[in-house]
This record gives structure tokens, C-alpha cells and sequence, in this order.
């Protein structure tokens, strides 16, 4: 299971912290990432770290976001920073066995609830 925290409203400019949960599995097997899906737009990767904590970042993240993972508290961050009206969306957490961590949204086959982020200006 994974469950995002960490949400909500931020100031453009601003900066947030997401956090995922992860239970009931060995969270050293998986390749884990950051989506996020805005109204009316395609699902996009925002950030992936693989099991041997190589990272992966959209395009668009330009070195304003860092997500990370900690294995003994089972967790996965994605700090952002620098945000902006266009990083409006509901994130999403994701983890895929294995050890391909490539931001393809197909290869993830668990996914959190997700968490909305609403950047104001």
C-alpha cells in the first residue's frame, strides 16, 4: 500500500514537501516515483529513485525538485521547491518490483490515492 501526505495549498514561489508510505511489502525490491496529473492534461513523471537510489526527474523539474527514499523508514519524499501555478495537480505516489525506474507511467503497477498540490499566486 502507499499513501501520500503532504499536500495542499503553497504561495508560487513556495516550497513543499510530499511524503509516501509504504507498507506491506519488502520497500528494498522497488523502484519508486513521483506522477502527478493535472485537470484536463496527460499523467506526467515528476521524479523516480531506483533500488540502488539512481534518480530520474521529468523535464520540466529544471533542479527544482529532489525525491529521495529511505528504506528503513519505508518511505519516498519529494521535495519541491520553486513552485509555480503549472505544478498544480494531484501527485501521485508509485512503486514498480524490480529494478527499472525509467518515469513510465505503465511500468508502475501500485499507485497511491494521490495528493492534491495547489500552487496560488
Amino acid at each position: 500500500h502507499l499513501i501520500e501526505s503532504g499536500g495542499g495549498p503553497v504561495q508560487a514561489g513556495g516550497s513543499l514537501t510530499l511524503s509516501c508510505s509504504v507498507s506491506g511489502a519488502d520497500i528494498r525490491l522497488y523502484a519508486l516515483a513521483w506522477f502527478r496529473q493535472a485537470p484536463q492534461r496527460r499523467r506526467e513523471g515528476v521524479g523516480s529513485v531506483s533500488r540502488l537510489d539512481w534518480t530520474f526527474y521529468g523535464d520540466f523539474v529544471k533542479g527544482r525538485f529532489t525525491v529521495s527514499r529511505d528504506n528503513l523508514k519505508k518511505t519516498l519524499t519529494l521535495q519541491m521547491n520553486r513552485l509555480t501555478p503549472e505544478d498544480t495537480a494531484i501527485y501521485y505516489c508509485a512503486a514498480r518490483e524490480g529494478t527499472g525506474a525509467r518515469l513510465y507511467d505503465t511500468d508502475f503497477d501500485i499507485w497511491g490515492q494521490g495528493t492534491q498540490v495547489t500552487v496560488v499566486t
